[in-house]
């Protein structure tokens, strides 16, 4: 059964939206709150990555220690009009607070406060929603891929002496990416300058993140001929194959035999992963521990204490070149079939990923002439 996951407190929704206006990167909020990223996406998502605005009370409406006075007097015998004198509000007020929270007998402040606060959220319709005209001319220029800034600044020109055609580009912005507000179609999303999902910070930066940048990568193309041409036994590709809900299996497939190893991994970070691959890879006959080919995937960013720890050289492919692995690829394929998309991948256990790769390499395959993987190794060991 998959493990029910425990949703954000308000102080952890609070940290998390005060760390993404910083520019903070999904991985860094992640692991600063000890959820995945692809949790905080979602999270952040949901509102087009724009922070809910502060509640405030009315000036207006009763304070919780104006209630608790109510509740003191009411308790004190006291009646409702000097109850209202002495909070200088007009007893009508005080009435309609005490009737409809219990009448005399059952009013209780906390109570009270509690349910006014649930009952004023009042969403104030946004400006494209109360001006038809404007939100046709905002879309029309959308679609014509003007920016939300352009449209602000022409029409602040174009209507002068007309308010209700004005907006700032920072309320289109939001009506794009808050759908809820349901003015602006989504498809609209595509003919922003930058296609993206949500709204990020200005201070958002990807200086110092290590996203598609592994320090110190070994190029593929530095790979010795020997490798290419599958001559020798030991050189391995791997990647991730994901599942639902962030789940990862890490996939090995030697190159010769096309031998398929499956290793479990509790997240996608490159000290879970890593540790995990070199735990694995340990077990393996010195013969067999030769190379390791990996996309650009920064869960191996820690390739160097990979090496160490195995005596693998790791050689890195190049960005968007899957091809360069592609036995692995053509694995991830054939897994497929026992790993649908959207398979929670962390139900399975250890035990079951191996007793998966047992079948797959008990398969034969046409590019070994019909032999199986685990024969073909086999025959090479010995």
């Amino acid at each position: 059964m998959p493990v029910m996951r425990r949703g954000l407190t308000a102080n952890e929704r609070a940290e998390l939206w005060q760390r993404w206006k910083t520019g903070q990167s999904l991985s860094d909020i992640g692991r600063a709150l000890g959820k995945p990223p692809g949790s905080v996406f979602s999270y952040l998502s949901s509102s087009g990555g724009i922070p809910p605005a502060a509640r405030c009370r009315s000036p207006r409406a009763l304070t919780l220690a104006e209630r608790e006075e109510i509740s003191r007097g009411l308790s004190a015998g006291a009646s409702l009009r000097s109850i209202a004198a002495a909070l200088t509000r007009p007893p009508s007020t005080v009435s309609r607070e005490v009737g409809r929270n219990g009448g005399c007998g059952r009013y209780r402040a906390a109570v009270a406060d509690t349910r006014s606060w649930a009952h004023a959220r009042r969403p104030k319709a946004c400006k494209l929603a109360k001006y038809q005209r404007l939100q046709r001319v905002v879309a029309r220029k959308l679609q014509a891929d003007w920016s939300p800034e352009q449209i602000a600044g022409w029409l602040k020109q174009k209507f002068i002496d007309d308010e209700r055609m004005t907006i700032s580009h920072e309320t289109i912005y939001r009506s794009l990416f808050i759908q809820a507000r349901g003015v602006l179609k989504k498809e609209l999303q595509s003919h922003l300058r930058f296609r993206r999902k949500m709204r990020r910070s200005k201070k958002s930066t990807k200086a110092g993140q290590p996203r598609g940048q592994i320090v110190d990568a070994v190029s593929i193309r530095e790979r010795p001929a020997h490798v290419e041409d599958r001559a020798v036994p030991g050189h391995w590709e791997g990647d991730l194959l994901s599942g639902a809900h962030n789940s990862h299996i890490a996939t090995l497939v030697e190159r010769q035999s096309r031998f398929t190893m499956l290793v479990k991994v509790k997240r996608k970070d490159t000290e879970t992963v890593v540790a995990a691959v070199i735990k694995q890879v340990n077990r393996l006959p010195l013969e067999l521990r030769r190379s390791l080919t990996w996309d650009r995937g920064t869960e191996m960013a820690q390739h160097k204490a990979f090496s160490v720890a195995t005596d693998v050289k790791v050689y890195f492919c190049d960005p968007q070149s899957p091809w360069q692995r592609g036995t692995n690829e053509n694995t991830n394929g054939l897994l497929r079939q026992y790993f649908p998309d959207g398979t929670e991948l962390s139900a399975y256990s250890q035990a079951d990923l191996n007793n998966v790769a047992r079948q797959l390499n008990a398969r034969p395959r046409k590019t070994l002439g019909f032999n199986t993987p685990a024969a073909t190794l086999q025959a090479v060991l010995h």
